[in-house]
């Protein structure tokens, strides 16, 4: 690392600032380079600005500032669905097809209680980013821990794209059940 390191609070609020401007997922790589410093630092600073309360998530894309403005104005529904890890593509571009953000995955394991994983992908793009991930990670989905059940948090600009959604996965035999 070539540059000057930027150090503690100062590094922070750099952080903060570039997610905050940004309203885009960054890497920690990316935020690595930004401060000149290796990506387990940026790591344990998201953890300490989470801790102040800082409205930061972990996506497959990246982290994210996600104030709760943007989320109240959105409406979620939670969709228990069941289906083969070789039918996840299909399932995500279903729902994002219909306007629909997948927020996260859920499943609830026998040893270790509920598991959740952000996912939050809201377009083809993100959904191809996301699945090359776990590809190039050799990362297992969760649901294969659950014989493909899982729930998913959704998440949309009005209830018509939830519905929406829920019918087209009800059609595609991905839906086994919904909570509004």
């Amino acid at each position: 690392m070539a540059g000057k390191k930027i150090l503690g609070d100062e590094r922070r609020q750099v952080i903060l600032d570039h997610l905050i401007t940004k309203q885009a997922p960054i890497t920690g790589g990316d935020l690595a380079k930004l401060a000149n410093v290796s990506r387990q630092v940026i790591v344990s600073d998201i953890t300490l600005l989470k801790a102040k309360g800082e409205p930061i998530i972990a996506t497959s894309q990246g982290y994210l500032y996600m104030p709760s403005s943007n989320r109240d104005s959105m409406v979620e529904r939670i969709v228990a669905c069941q289906h083969s890890p070789d039918r996840a593509e299909e399932e995500l571009l279903l729902l994002v097809d219909h306007g629909v953000t997948v927020k996260d995955v859920k499943i609830e394991h026998g040893v270790y209680g509920d598991l959740t994983a952000s996912i939050m992908v809201s377009n083809r793009k993100e959904v191809e980013q996301f699945l090359t991930k776990i590809e190039r990670t050799q990362a297992a989905y969760l649901s294969e821990l659950t014989d493909g059940v899982h729930l998913h948090t959704l998440m949309a600009h009005n209830e018509e794209a939830l519905v929406n959604a829920e019918n087209a996965l009800k059609e595609a035999g991905f839906l086994m059940k919904s909570y509004s």
